[in-house]
């Protein structure tokens, strides 16, 4: 694994995107890290220190995985970034079908209107 900064993680995320266009997938995690060892958290904690946590954020596709650590000053940007990013290349997914409320409680109105008219008529 391989760990970047994270404007050359967002490039090649982006390039693992555009090779699992046709097939593949890409999975990206994000999870808390201190990047330090649980020894070292303990001592810190012990001593009243403040522990820095930052964001760890992995892509992989299968083949290649890459990494990066995002800090809260850059939690901001970097988020942006990834955003577009996401948004750009989920072209292929589908539109889910709504039932419009509206139309649904109009099309139960009309039935109920039928039924009555049907009934008066016997």
């Amino acid at each position: 694994m391989v760990l970047l900064q994270p404007d050359p993680f967002l490039n090649e995320l982006t390039s693992m995107f555009e090779r699992s266009t046709e097939k593949g997938s890409v999975w990206v995690t994000l999870k808390r890290s201190s990047l330090k060892s649980k020894v070292v958290r303990n001592k810190m904690a012990t001593a009243g220190e403040e522990i820095d946590h930052r964001c760890l954020i992995r892509a992989t596709d299968g083949k290649k995985t890459i990494s990066t650590s995002v800090g809260a000053k850059d939690h901001q940007r970097f988020q942006a970034s990834y955003a577009t990013i996401l948004k750009a290349r989920m072209t292929a997914l589908k539109k889910r079908e709504r039932k419009d409320k509206r139309k649904a409680t109009d099309a139960d109105k009309k039935t109920k209107v039928s039924k009555k008219k049907r009934s008066r008529a016997l």
